[in-house]
């Protein structure tokens, strides 16, 4: 009798691990990958932070992740973090696709957005959640490659082409695209040699006493990214905070290091970049506030650093000013000194442009930059 007991558990074990097989085969057991990454506020009541990444050049889909993990942990807000995907390969991160970013229905009741994309040329039904979170007047952050978020191409299809960078169409209010309508401004120029000559920020005169200042000690900011030209005087009421000194680099170019040979200690102000322009007689602002309201909408607030590149994310002033800018923009009280150590291991790439190949031979995992503790 047991041994007959014993022959029909094994013969029942193995057509249950058969029918799995078959099932899988199928088609009706396939975990659904995860698409975006959502780290839980203090409590229910929580704030909810929405981090939009999708640029392929500065690595905002390692970025954004940190300072969501800083954000929740250190502070207690509930962070989404949204991923451009190839609709084929859901849940694997692909830079270079500009026409997906899965989970933008999550900025509907989003609190707060940090926006960093570069030339993205989505679907109207995700350009819709944008139209609608500006409408509200909701705060924002753009970082870097946001000032140039949208980009459509004369083939595209959209109702969303006024978002586009440089936009010189009949919506006269949105003349060079949301960049300059809500951050203050468009892509301008490299005022810095590009991965020759890293970015030191000092506050500026006016804003040594502002919120976002606070616990940054003027000059502490450095990243390897360089100055972004922009055209002065910023619009409206905007504000510089932080102003960019272009800074040269005392060893040699590396292509291989994760700062192209520039380092934190470099301290030589530059005369001139790589074209000869004069790049200290007037420092450029590489983070400032500015209100904004598009057409049909209520009036918001905004604030831009075009630092903040996953490698720039390294220093600390950098989290810093970009975690004072969180709270100033929704109007809370910003912390003296932040806290905002790195939350487990945190290693970087440099910054470049990838070709399609790296995405699909190195396939980078969603779910894999969701631990917020190793």
């Amino acid at each position: 009798m047991k041994k007959f007991i014993y022959l029909f558990t094994c013969i029942a074990f193995l057509a249950c691990k058969e029918q799995k097989k078959e099932a899988a085969a199928e088609g009706s057991v396939v975990e659904t990958p995860k698409q975006w990454l959502v780290f839980e506020g203090k409590d229910a009541k929580a704030k909810h932070i929405v981090l939009v990444s999708g640029d392929e050049e500065y690595r905002s889909e390692e970025a954004l992740p940190q300072l969501a993990k800083i954000l929740s942990k250190h502070h207690g807000f509930k962070c989404t973090v949204l991923f451009a995907q190839n609709p084929d390969k859901p849940g694997i991160v692909d830079a270079n696709y500009v026409k997906n970013i899965p989970g933008l229905q999550a900025l509907e009741a989003a609190d707060m957005m940090v926006l960093f994309t570069r030339f993205r040329a989505l679907p109207d039904e995700q350009m819709q959640h944008f139209e609608n979170y500006l409408k509200a007047g909701k705060p924002l952050i753009g970082i870097r490659t946001a000032t140039h978020a949208f980009n459509f191409g004369e083939k595209d299809s959209t109702g969303f082409r006024h978002y586009s960078n440089g936009y010189k169409g009949a919506h006269q209010e949105w003349v060079d695209g949301f960049g300059r309508l809500v951050l203050g401004e468009k892509w301008d120029s490299h005022h810095g040699h590009h991965k020759h000559q890293s970015t030191r920020g000092v506050i500026a005169e006016a804003a040594a006493s502002h919120p976002i200042s606070n616990g940054i000690a003027s000059g502490s900011i450095w990243g390897p990214t360089d100055v972004y030209g922009v055209r002065l005087p910023l619009p409206g009421d905007s504000q510089p905070i932080v102003l960019g000194q272009v800074i040269n680099r005392k060893g040699a170019f590396d292509e291989n290091d994760l700062f192209f040979g520039m380092k934190p200690t470099d301290d030589e102000l530059a005369t001139e970049n790589n074209t000869g322009l004069k790049v200290n007689d007037v420092l450029m602002p590489i983070a400032w506030t500015k209100s904004y309201q598009i057409p049909g909408g209520v009036k918001g607030k905004a604030f831009t650093s075009t630092i903040g590149a996953a490698s720039d994310m390294l220093n600390e002033g950098v989290r810093r000013l970009l975690v004072n800018g969180v709270f100033w923009a929704m109007e809370l009280p910003v912390p003296k000194e932040a806290n905002v150590n790195l939350i487990g291991t945190y290693s970087p790439s440099a910054y470049g442009f990838r070709e399609d190949a790296y995405w699909n031979e190195k396939p980078l995992k969603i779910s894999d930059l969701g631990t917020i503790e190793n």
